[in-house]
């Protein structure tokens, strides 16, 4: 039979070997757009995130299609992407619980410093994707089904272009991500569309530069959900709700917007804004 101190010291080898298992549980899957991810911004805000309630996030840095996707098939217990539409559809279709937005930035299209297409410094984005057209100027697309890439497809559409149907050799399409498309945009002289936080946290620039910007149609909004519990019974539903609660919380809005490359914010916040 045990005595006492075999007992206690039986019942704190229990408690440790418990203790890890515990602490690993701690945890959640956030599938997020690359933006978030490659622009630094979660290298800024996990961190204070987890010093405040010791849980741990994991990225998985998709396009937003993807990321969806992964909610839809219970892999992540929250989604943080930017395409409201598609987002709108992902709560209503029960794959989430409510959609709150987070921050907002905007889009840019790039080009060569050269500017074949003659866009430099205009203020329409349709005009300016209707020049590249006309002087069949290389162009990169993602082709990912991400948010750029839908806020690609909507801009080409707006300007009264059926992509699809009036692309040429000039259009390039290439199934990856942000930071590879410039790669490809920056290597072929080409123009590209990007969000503008990893545009600025992009080191391969080369001869690119920012040719067209400050239209309200490049608006980009980000939003993030919870994945449906009732869907899905693996979701860490306390741990991704206190993780959404902190994201629009003012503690988790100030960190957003303290988040800055060489002195320029990255992300505006913006969770107050019932409309966003």
């Amino acid at each position: 039979m045990l005595n006492r101190r075999s007992l206690i010291a039986a019942v704190a080898l229990g408690l440790a070997a418990i203790a890890p298992a515990t602490a690993q549980e701690k945890s959640i899957v956030v599938s997020s757009t690359t933006s978030t991810q490659d622009s630094g911004l979660f290298g800024h805000i996990l961190p204070l995130f987890k010093a405040k309630t010791g849980i741990e996030v994991k990225v998985l840095s998709q396009g937003t299609g993807q990321a969806l996707d992964t909610g839809r098939r219970g892999d992540a217990d929250v989604v943080f992407v930017h395409a409201k539409a598609q987002e709108e559809k992902f709560v209503a279709d029960g794959f989430g619980v409510k959609r709150f937005p987070v921050m907002y930035n905007d889009f840019v299209l790039i080009g060569p410093k050269s500017d074949p297409a003659g866009i430099k410094g205009m203020k329409d984005v349709g005009a300016a994707l209707k020049q590249i057209m006309a002087k069949q100027a290389s162009f990169i697309s993602r082709g990912d089904k991400s948010g750029t890439h839908s806020a690609e497809l909507n801009l080409w559409k707006a300007a009264g272009i059926d992509i699809e149907k009036d692309k040429g050799a000039w259009y390039k399409s290439i199934g990856q991500g942000m930071g590879a498309a410039l790669n490809t945009a920056s290597a072929g002289n080409a123009y590209v569309l990007a969000d503008r936080a990893t545009w600025i946290s992009f080191k391969n620039r080369g001869d690119l530069a920012i040719a067209v910007e400050g239209d309200k149609r490049l608006f980009n909004q980000y939003g993030v959900m919870l994945v449906n519990p009732a869907k899905h019974a693996n979701v860490k539903k306390d741990y991704g709700q206190a993780f959404i609660d902190w994201l629009v919380s003012d503690e988790g809005q100030k960190a957003i917007a303290s988040y800055k490359i060489n002195g320029e914010q990255l992300f505006y916040t913006n969770a107050k804004d019932p409309s966003a």
